[in-house]
């Protein structure tokens, strides 16, 4: 009998470590489903193929943004300026790839050297963020909210604060396109997905992105080239950032030198959600994958049931305060 009394406060920690631990690994997709069936009976026009397809396009460039993120975060840094970056690529792209403006004074068209050039702006915007960060340990808040700044002032005066329209019909279907019945943006965004997956997971690179998360002193008495880390880290979200302006271009065809406003905010939640801690070491990109989905059906919902703009950056801020507090709960930081 005794042995039966003590045998049940046992089964109940048992039962609760192990909804502590089904909730720490698999609550993300517990929390998307329930998204999704709310939704479902919100709005009838949810489930709709055309919807959830939209719901996937629209979810690829906050996508690329948030893998990006990732990375810098697992560091313990943060990224303020990918949205900027992306705009400013969105032009350097655009500008290459419409019938009547060429920043080289004529019509110089190519795809591919369009591509390549909006690319290796945002890899060198990018780097010089990484720079900044490693070299001069200057805190990469400020940095990235400094390039925020000065990358969304270059967008301007690139064309004057003028869109860039007329893009080249070869152009779109990066953005456009579809393979078979995947749109184009989701493809590439599946197969940055699984790039990104195999760098963290299967490269010493991605353990010693890891490590210098955990503890960079740590990791430089061991060996690590920490600079390097910081330098490459940026320099991927950087180029995920010019990524997604391309693909964006496509979609609007034209530069627009207003895009990207706040996409950092919705990829920084994107990654919080999915369980990346901000203090760096923890977090998954499986999580940032959900994290990133999550978002793109809150986004569609709420524009699905009417709800405002002005309130739905009201929801998108409220959702983030409440991932950066779920992450402290986790962290312990409530103890006090």
């Amino acid at each position: 009998m005794e042995k039966q009394i003590a045998a049940k406060p046992m089964n109940l920690a048992l039962d609760k470590e192990r909804i502590r631990y089904l909730f720490a690994n698999y609550g993300i997709i517990f929390v998307f489903a329930l998204l999704c069936v709310v939704l479902s009976f919100a709005s009838p026009y949810f489930l709709k193929e055309k919807n959830i397809v939209n719901v996937l396009r629209q979810t690829s460039i906050n996508g690329l943004l948030s893998i990006g993120m990732t990375f810098v975060i697992l560091t313990g840094g943060i990224d303020l300026s990918v949205g900027s970056i992306l705009a400013f690529s969105a032009m350097v792209a655009a500008s290459f790839s419409s019938a009547t403006f060429s920043a080289l004074g004529g019509h110089v068209y190519s795809p591919a050297l369009a591509y390549s050039i909006s690319l290796g702006a945002g890899l060198v915007l990018g780097l010089i963020n990484g720079v900044f960060i490693a070299k001069w340990k200057v805190a990469p808040f400020v940095v990235t909210l400094g390039m925020l700044s000065m990358a969304r002032g270059l967008t301007y005066i690139y064309n004057d604060g003028m869109p860039i329209p007329n893009i080249d019909p070869s152009f779109l279907p990066i953005g456009q396109g579809m393979f078979y019945a995947i749109p184009v943006p989701v493809l590439i965004f599946a197969v940055v997905f699984i790039i990104a997956w195999l760098i963290l997971y299967r490269t010493r690179f991605g353990r010693y992105v890891y490590a210098v998360g955990g503890n960079e002193k740590s990791a430089k008495l061991s060996g690590v080239n920490t600079r390097l880390i910081f330098l490459c880290v940026y320099g991927i979200c950087g180029l995920l950032a010019a990524l997604g302006g391309l693909i964006l271009t496509a979609r609007t065809t034209a530069g627009l030198p207003q895009a990207g406003v706040n996409y950092e905010l919705d990829a920084i939640a994107a990654v919080v959600i999915g369980g990346t801690s901000l203090n760096g070491g923890q977090g998954t990109l499986t999580g940032t994958l959900f994290g990133a989905l999550i978002m793109g059906v809150i986004n569609n919902g709420l524009d699905l049931l009417g709800v405002s703009s002005y309130f739905q950056q009201l929801i998108k801020g409220a959702i983030i305060v409440l991932a950066v507090l779920l992450d402290s709960f986790q962290k312990g930081g409530n103890k006090d």
